[in-house]
């Protein structure tokens, strides 16, 4: 497949979240529709059972003739069509590996933009390259979402299981309305410079789901790139939803185990889980 030369090209891994990604894209409209945008998108979807594929190729025929009124080729969505879930490490690098763009959004399908977000990202992306850049998520309500991370250590679990300072093992939200140098976003809506990939590489596959945005982070902090909070840029991310049906509720938690001993290493993972464990448990006593 050929890449296309844009400005940015956004990555959606979709898996059974059709009414959701239908949102996401519709969301993105607008911005599709600007020729100062530059802007392509591929979609990859992890073998949904849901129509999520559908309401791609719905989304592509239904808006296709404005979208060749505005360029001479009409290639500015692209699906990638995977058997099965193959995670969403693996399923970014095929995104990646035929991006055009000089810029790469990875955006979850939970996703909705709010105006301006694309244009201000893009803006600040100018000034800083290269880069990573997070965006502020916002709650369905409109309430700030904590998606900012220092980098995940056993000093700050134990500041934070064991003696309440939020924020330094669990996501926080920077305040203020400045763009902020953090350690770590979330990759429901990180952008990176193209600069920064051919540094350090693509996603870790070994992370099926989780940690490897903390890992890319990391990767990219060693090898001197800075990773930004930009509060201006607002995406709303129904949290959750885009894993809400890889099992049982309850059991939530236990995907984060095998992506946590690939991150801290079995000895520390097992010390970090003590450490959250024991405060825990001691404050509710």
């Amino acid at each position: 497949m050929i890449s296309l030369k844009m400005g940015l090209s956004i990555i959606i891994v979709s898996y059974n979240t059709a009414e959701l990604l239908r949102r996401c894209l519709n969301s993105l409209k607008s911005e599709i529709r600007n020729p100062k945008s530059e802007i392509e998108i591929a979609v990859v979807d992890n073998g949904s059972s849901d129509g999520s594929v559908e309401v791609v190729k719905d989304f592509i025929d239904r808006n296709s003739r404005q979208f060749a009124k505005i360029r001479d080729d009409s290639c500015e969505i692209r699906l990638i069509e995977n058997k099965e879930n193959l995670g969403f490490s693996k399923a970014v690098n095929q995104g990646i590996k035929v991006a055009g763009g000089e810029t790469i959004l990875l955006l979850n399908s939970d996703t909705q933009i709010r105006p301006k977000a694309l244009e201000r990202l893009l803006e600040f992306e100018e000034k800083v390259r290269p880069a990573i850049i997070g965006a502020r998520l916002l709650n369905p309500d409109g309430s700030v979402q904590p998606s900012v991370f220092h980098l995940p250590t056993i000093g700050g679990a134990v500041k934070e299981y064991w003696f309440g300072r939020k924020g330094e093992f669990s996501k926080y939200a920077p305040a203020g309305s400045e763009p902020v140098v953090v350690e770590a976003v979330v990759g429901g809506a990180m952008l990176i410079s193209k600069g920064v990939i051919d540094k350090i590489g693509l996603l870790d596959e070994r992370y099926f789901m989780y940690f490897e945005d903390l890992d890319f982070c990391r990767r990219a902090a060693k090898s001197g790139f800075k990773v930004w909070y930009l509060p201006s840029a607002e995406i709303i991310h129904e949290h959750g939803a885009s894993g809400r049906d890889l099992m049982d509720p309850k059991d939530q938690w236990t995907r984060l185990i095998p992506s946590s001993k690939t991150y801290h290493g079995a000895f520390r993972h097992y010390l970090v889980s003590f450490i959250i464990w024991i405060g825990q448990k001691t404050r509710k006593n």
